[in-house]
């Protein structure tokens, strides 16, 4: 794995005078810095894919058009190559920018988490059939790069274990921003936790104890547990300032 091309400093979690809690504080930081990278690489990648794959086969498909002109309307077999050729570019292009979307939000960087978010929810209910709400702040708050992506993760996550797992008919998202931290909350009325069972101390549970980790390399913290009514929460609470880094 490459390290980003040019890396920001990190914060680290608070120091410990226990030599557990050193080292747990150790992989945290170890851990939050790899995904970053992993997230900059993911970035990258899409960016590679946007600028030399989606600009090649958008040109592709402006040559076809031209040339499809040409065409003689007897020739009705050379017309039908050309719509097949057609129909299989646009394919690839959906395709593409599927792939970029999968592997980088261009919204998050370019337009903010909210405008991420008001994508991303309705896109969900639309593919899964599920009612989902999105509750945004009406302004977009100040959040670093790692920030957003953690927040952006944490919906992707949550959102893929209701499909998967809840069998929910509706879901809410909604972020807080009080200007002092960040809270995101997923809500759904789906089945529930099983009962006594420690979800993000299960080591089948990879996704979401990633997230756990990276919560806590920003400060933060990641809470899953039942609802009032039923259902699951899964919550991330971020502070707006970094947490000071290790002397």
């Amino acid at each position: 794995m490459t390290e980003p091309a040019h890396p920001q400093p990190l914060p680290a979690a608070v120091a410990s005078t226990a030599p557990g809690a050193d080292r747990t504080a150790e992989l945290t930081e170890m851990l939050g810095y790899l995904a970053a990278c992993w997230d900059e690489e993911r970035r990258l990648l899409a960016r590679q894919l946007h600028d030399s794959l989606g600009s090649s086969m958008t040109a592709l498909t402006m040559h076809l058009a031209l040339l499809s002109q040409h065409i003689p309307a007897e020739n009705q077999s050379m017309r039908d190559r050309s719509a097949q050729m057609k129909g299989l570019l646009a394919n690839i292009i959906e395709t593409n920018r599927k792939m970029q979307l999968e592997l980088w939000n261009d919204k998050l960087e370019f337009l903010g988490l909210k405008a991420a978010l008001a994508e991303l929810v309705p896109g969900f209910a639309a593919a899964h059939g599920i009612k989902a709400r999105a509750s945004l702040p009406d302004e977009d708050g100040s959040y670093t790069r790692t920030q957003g992506v953690v927040l952006l993760r944490c919906v992707e996550e949550g959102l893929r274990n209701v499909a998967a797992h809840a069998r929910a008919t509706e879901v809410d998202v909604i972020l807080d921003d009080d200007g002092e931290q960040v809270m995101l909350t997923i809500r759904d009325n789906g089945s529930g936790l099983p009962k006594n069972d420690k979800v993000l101390e299960s080591t089948s549970c990879h996704g979401l104890r990633l997230l756990r980790e990276r919560a806590r390399f920003l400060g933060g913290t990641l809470e899953l547990g039942a609802g009032e009514t039923g259902g699951a929460v899964l919550r991330m609470t971020l502070p707006k300032q970094a947490p000071p880094t290790l002397p």
